[in-house]
């Protein structure tokens, strides 16, 4: 199905961000020399004398957060996500996590879909790293109208977060009229064969693999699991109860991501045949973003040719 292509998520985040410092003076923006990048600019412009560039020095940039929180701010910071989650894991793991800081982590740049800039920029681990630290939220929104209002979500908590952003700019899913609440699926078709459980730009291939299902007599529920922590257990176990079977896609590795946290909370509630499309274990190298999705096997096809393999083996199980 053709949808509206959009704006990136890290230009509708730097767009929210700007709208969300209109509505509060309190909150600051902290940025690693990259600006221009992560679109915190359009805050910048607006808000001169509450924008700090720290330079190319996330540790220090993490630092500075904490030290802005600890005297009343809300904080954001952002950087390509593997800088900001690689680079200062340690000082986000004592300075903020620990201490239970109001800083708003935000890593632009993520997944593969970075393209050309090859490994070195993109953040692929970054997920797991941020669910592995106590007290965060961490979202990952599919669209422009999902990332502006995850924006505004987590700007009325006041505990850690991670919002991942992307470079290419992604179809455009939701209306303004969507119920974002932080911690909850969101459905976006119903079916009684199987759940899709995907996040980020991996959601609109999920519709789009459960349309091509639909045509094949496969009946795909598709949930956008945008918080990946803490995780919606209820619409998982629904999913498990009600579909009885369940692929997990995201744009990541296939260890400490959604489908990490999707699989324990099936083990937990519901067991049920599950199947993942991510990454895998690998490294990217250097591309175009559609020639990367489509090499290592993040496509709406691949999701395909996971549900017929899971329909299929559990079909011949049940008989």
């Amino acid at each position: 199905m053709s949808r509206r292509l959009g704006k990136s998520t890290r230009e509708a985040f730097g767009l929210a961000l700007a709208q969300l410092g209109e509505s509060r003076n309190d909150v600051v923006v902290v940025d690693a020399d990259v600006h221009n990048s992560t679109r915190t600019e359009h805050f910048a412009k607006k808000f001169p004398q509450r924008f700090f560039n720290v330079g190319i020095a996330e540790a220090n940039m993490v630092g500075v957060a904490a030290g802005l929180a600890g005297s009343g701010k809300q904080v954001w910071i952002a950087s390509f996500a593997t800088f900001v989650m690689s680079n200062a894991f340690d000082q986000l793991r004592m300075s903020v996590a620990f201490p239970c800081m109001n800083v708003k982590v935000v890593g632009t740049h993520a997944g593969i879909s970075i393209g050309e800039d090859g490994p070195s920029q993109m953040g692929i681990e970054d997920v797991a790293l941020a669910c592995s630290l106590p007290n965060f939220t961490v979202v990952v929104p599919a669209d422009e109208v999902t990332t502006q209002k995850a924006v505004h979500a987590l700007g009325a908590t006041v505990t850690p977060a991670f919002l991942r952003a992307g470079r290419p700019n992604v179809p455009v899913l939701y209306d303004g009229d969507v119920n974002f609440q932080l911690g909850k699926a969101i459905q976006l078709r119903a079916g009684s064969d199987v759940t899709i459980i995907a996040n980020g730009l991996m959601v609109s291939a999920a519709v789009d693999a459960g349309e091509a299902l639909a045509e094949e007599g496969i009946a795909a529920r598709v949930l956008d699991m945008h918080t990946v922590k803490p995780c919606d257990d209820a619409a998982v176990l629904a999913a498990a109860r009600e579909t009885g079977r369940i692929v997990v896609a995201e744009e990541h590795l296939a260890h400490g991501g959604l489908g990490s946290v999707v699989a324990m909370s099936v083990a937990r509630q519901h067991p049920v045949p599950m199947r993942f499309v991510n990454l895998g274990d690998t490294f990217a190298e250097s591309g175009t973003p559609d020639e990367l999705l489509e090499k290592y096997g993040l496509t709406a096809r691949n999701i395909v040719r996971a549900v017929r393999d899971l329909v299929g083996r559990s079909a011949v199980a049940e008989r």
